[in-house]
């Protein structure tokens, strides 16, 4: 299997949303959706990247870099393309962009379900946890 990891295109869209969907992540269609997807493509302090296997989406990862911290927001693989180390070559992939670009850290947004894969990755647990609130025209 030869995998190739490049940056997201619009036309990914599609896919990724079908991934985001056979893995239960596309709860917030309007923080991960079509929209967000294209926002987050022209924001230059964020990172998407796509890996792809016969030129088809397989799986992405999405992180920002603020110039003081770094975070990786969401990673989604396809089911039938998990633990062949996809996930992995994007989170080294994506870490190596922030490092590039400054970071002198990163951090990620986790389930419970996914600690392992990361720590084997050489993340730690702190003691932060994320909390959401969904803005309206007034906060």
């Amino acid at each position: 299997m030869e995998m190739q990891i490049r940056r997201f295109k619009e036309s990914d869209i599609d896919c990724l949303i079908k991934i985001l969907k056979l893995n239960d992540q596309y709860k917030y269609p309007t923080i991960d959706g079509p929209r967000a997807m294209r926002r987050v493509a022209n924001c230059e302090s964020a990172v998407s990247l796509v890996a792809e296997v016969e030129e088809q989406p397989c799986g992405f990862v999405r992180a920002v870099y603020d110039g003081s911290r770094a975070l990786i927001h969401l990673l989604s693989i396809h089911p039938d393309y998990q633990n062949r180390g996809i996930g992995s070559a994007l989170i080294d992939a994506v870490c190596a962009e922030l490092f590039r670009r400054g970071a002198p850290t990163v951090s990620a947004t986790i389930t419970e379900q996914s600690v392992s894969f990361w720590e084997k990755k050489g993340f730690r647990r702190t003691p932060a946890f994320l909390v959401l609130k969904e803005l309206r025209k007034t906060c």
